[in-house]
């Protein structure tokens, strides 16, 4: 979760008046303070683009009419922030991401004019290769090359344990997004645009040995709305083959398999679910080391929907994708859960849906 006061937090569960700030970055260096109506920021693990946001105002004058303006809005960028007012003249807002402006539209007489973007990864996404492009090196330095060649001034942080990757050839026309999450996935790591619109490379937390980031309870006092609980077997598998042969760097085929092996899961390898593998192969992977970590990287969002819940409380706009949540139903059952996706409204009124993908019973 974005680092916040414990007054943040406490100031979620009570009333209290919420602050929204959306900045438009013109490329001729203005920097706009847009007057906003509403709009959102969803954000979502199942998707190549995290983070996306939607913004509503009454400004027409925002909508290109000639090529001048065309000029300064192509390649623009919005940064969107929500927090609270503590009604003594202070405030605390929590960044919702670095979004290039993607579209605007709207009435040109009257508005309203709505703003559309995608995190900074899409830069990376739509700069696809014109030539074959060979990585090689670690995952950091690796991913790290691919960020630059797009944004040579983005920032990029990790805290994974870096590892080496056989050499891999894209070809001309493929996408360098999902060369970076392939690279990563070497190092059982995933790559994403944080909040801040910085790229970080990092695994996903353990559901039971991360501590909690944020309670969802139905109390008194509490931030719980509604909620539900699913259990699913579509598109579930309980084991990854992860496969990598690479004749470049003559380097001999390695495999691993990973499997559910909680007796206790209901895609436990081996139970009444049945074995249901899938498979993953790249010529990053030339260790057995990293053959492992690809495959519970993979085995982690392929078993995920099995246990799954969704359920609504109070805007918490610091919540980041991985988060664990104690979660304290209205029939007294408490759960931990793992946030896979949410939609942070910049409206006072709007409903904040977290969906997530995997549950656990919490003592």
């Amino acid at each position: 979760m974005y680092s916040v006061s414990a007054r943040f937090l406490q100031r979620l569960a009570e009333s209290h008046n919420v602050a929204t700030t959306v900045q438009l970055f013109l490329t001729t260096g203005q920097v706009i303070d847009l007057d906003h109506t509403g709009g959102s920021v969803t954000v979502d693990r199942s998707q190549s683009i995290r983070r996306t946001c939607t913004v509503t105002g009454c400004d027409v004058a925002l909508i290109p009419r000639t090529p001048n303006d065309q000029l300064a809005t192509y390649g623009a960028r919005l940064r969107v922030a929500r927090g609270v007012e503590y009604g003594d003249g202070t405030s605390e807002l929590v960044p919702l991401g670095v979004f290039r402006l993607d579209a605007v539209e709207g009435d040109l007489g009257q508005g309203p004019v709505t703003l559309q973007g995608k995190d900074l990864s899409a830069v990376i996404a739509d700069d696809k290769f014109t030539e074959p492009y060979t990585a090689t090196g670690t995952v950091v330095s690796a991913v790290t090359a691919l960020v630059v060649r797009s944004i040579p001034d983005a920032a990029v942080t990790t805290d994974i344990v870096d590892v080496t990757i056989g050499r891999r050839t894209f070809d001309t026309e493929g996408d360098p997004w999902a060369a970076v999450q392939e690279i990563a996935s070497a190092a059982g790591a995933v790559v994403y645009a944080s909040a801040d619109g910085v790229f970080v490379i990092a695994t996903l937390p353990d559901l039971l040995t991360t501590e909690p980031a944020w309670a969802v309870e139905a109390t008194e006092g509490g931030v719980y709305v509604s909620g539900t609980r699913a259990m699913t077997s579509d598109n579930v598998f309980n084991g990854v083959l992860a496969r990598g042969e690479n004749t470049a760097d003559n380097v001999a085929p390695v495999a691993y398999l990973a499997t559910d092996s909680d007796t206790n899961s209901p895609t436990y390898w081996g139970g009444p679910f049945g074995r249901r593998p899938t498979f993953y192969s790249s010529p990053t992977l030339i260790t057995l080391a990293a053959c492992t970590q690809a495959a519970n990287l993979k085995l982690a969002a392929a078993k995920s929907p099995n246990a799954s819940g969704n359920f609504s409380s109070l805007p918490n706009p610091a919540l980041e994708v991985g988060d664990v949540l104690r979660v304290l139903h209205e029939d007294g059952t408490r759960e931990l859960h793992q946030v896979a996706a949410f939609a942070v409204p910049l409206d006072i009124g709007g409903d904040f849906p977290i969906s997530t993908i995997s549950a656990k019973e919490d003592s």
